[in-house]
């Protein structure tokens, strides 16, 4: 990968410049260069480098690993699984990922540690000029967007984190994607909408002689020190290389977890899965670490004059599943996309673009993930919907396919998936969760 030194040798107003070199930064980075755009792709970390999350790949993430051409080097380094298997209210059902037009019926888990270089070298490899150990500090140029817009600029000002050097990198288009608590996008005008879904996440790893079993298992129970069952879930996640990947992850639904105390919360769920699995003192590998999690598109605006924010800087996470990494991906392509038509028509009002096929793909379904987060947030629903869905498993495969996102294009586009999601949501929650907590007849 190139230094900071290597760029300025040759002062190059590139078309593109993309803060984080995460999942959305390096995949616009390689959709980009692909296509023969020139573009800047700033990591402030050196990689490899550790990321908080429970390090799973779903069929979303695979297929698009696999259009990078990346699907075989992820094989050599990841697990191969079939599917997840689901606990709770003392049932427990193992689902295969369905079968798909689209997408493979199969997933790969791989630490970030791993993954996120993969992709940024992939990007480099197309053409990229890729830095790592170099931080963005602000905007350069920058001018106040309109109502509703991000804010304009003309690159980013930088500094290599080793040297201490600053410089100016110049770009037509700016994009951000360096994460949930973006700085640029604090410095583009972004906000979060507070009454949205917000994730928390906590994970640490574990040896465990269970580490390349065929499953992901989720916990969907999960309860405080006082034996409350809380919003969210538990995990673990074998890496098939000797560790599992042991978290917990909480939904926020208006200050559902107030007083949660997450610490406590891993503590508790690692002491209920210990036996099972061999977690212990001995076989851990450090202490957790967490984060917290914006969803269903819940940081706005995205779009400025000549501005862009796409992955965990927009909130893409699902909050359905708290699946954020297949998001960034698409995010950025759909962003390099947008930002090659603009750049070939030199028309910067192209841009306008993303937020309608973006609005296209997720609008509908993420308006339904989280009418849902706050419906499940009610104890009763909760269980209803696991205690007793996990006992019917069609049932528990259709919700599966409706929280993965993985539902079969049987209608008439991506703009139909929210209204089906909707439907197939009402079919699938048991009629007893209605009645348990509204009453007789609720659901008709």
């Amino acid at each position: 990968m190139k230094t900071l030194e290597d760029v300025l040798a040759k002062p190059t107003l590139y078309d593109v410049v993309i803060v984080g070199g995460g999942p959305s930064g390096s995949a616009c980075a390689y959709w980009l260069a692909e296509a023969g755009w020139s573009v800047c792709l700033i990591e402030k970390k050196h990689f490899p480098r550790e990321k908080t999350c429970g390090d799973g790949l779903t069929p979303r993430s695979v297929f698009q690993l696999a259009e990078m051409g990346l699907e075989g080097i992820v094989a050599t380094n990841g697990h191969k699984y079939n599917g997840l298997r689901a606990f709770g209210f003392g049932a427990t059902l193992e689902m295969n990922w369905p079968e798909h037009p689209v997408f493979p019926n199969y997933g790969y888990t791989i630490t970030r540690f791993n993954l996120d270089g993969l992709v940024a070298e992939n990007a480099e490899k197309s053409g990229a000029d890729v830095l790592n150990g170099v931080e963005a500090l602000g905007l350069l140029d920058a001018t106040p967007g309109r109502d509703g817009e991000l804010v304009a600029a003309k690159g980013v000002v930088v500094k290599d984190k080793d040297t201490g050097a600053t410089a100016e990198i110049r770009g037509r288009y700016v994009v951000a994607a360096d994460g949930q608590n973006s700085r640029l996008g604090r410095d583009l005008g972004v906000t979060r909408n507070r009454n949205w879904p917000m994730g928390m996440a906590l994970r640490g790893y574990y040896t465990s002689e269970r580490h390349d079993e065929p499953w992901i298992d989720s916990h969907l129970d999960i309860r405080d020190t006082n034996g409350q069952v809380v919003p969210g879930y538990g995990w673990i996640f074998p890496l098939g290389d000797g560790r599992v990947n042991v978290g917990v992850g909480l939904l926020s639904t208006g200050g559902a977890w107030k007083g949660v105390n997450t610490t406590k919360l891993q503590e508790y769920f690692v002491a209920q899965t210990a036996e099972a699995w061999g977690l212990s003192e001995e076989t851990c590998l450090g202490a957790p670490t967490g984060g917290r999690l914006p969803m269903g598109l819940s940081i706005g605006p995205r779009v400025g004059a000549n501005t862009l924010t796409i992955g965990d800087a927009t909130g893409m996470v699902n909050p359905f599943n708290g699946e954020g990494i297949a998001y960034g991906y698409e995010s950025g392509r759909l962003a390099a996309a947008v930002l090659g038509e603009a750049l070939l028509a030199e028309d910067p009002t192209a841009l306008a673009l993303y937020d309608e096929r973006l609005d296209a793909a997720y609008g509908d379904y993420y308006k339904v993930a989280r009418g849902f987060v706050r419906l499940i947030s009610e104890p009763k629903i909760l269980q209803a919907c696991v205690g007793l869905g996990l006992r019917v498993p069609p049932l528990m495969r259709e919700l599966l396919a409706i929280m993965a996102n993985l539902m079969s294009n049987d209608a008439k586009g991506p703009a139909e998936v929210g209204y089906r999601a909707m439907s197939r949501l009402a079919n699938a929650i048991p009629a007893q969760a209605w009645e348990m907590v509204f009453g007789d007849g609720a659901k008709a």
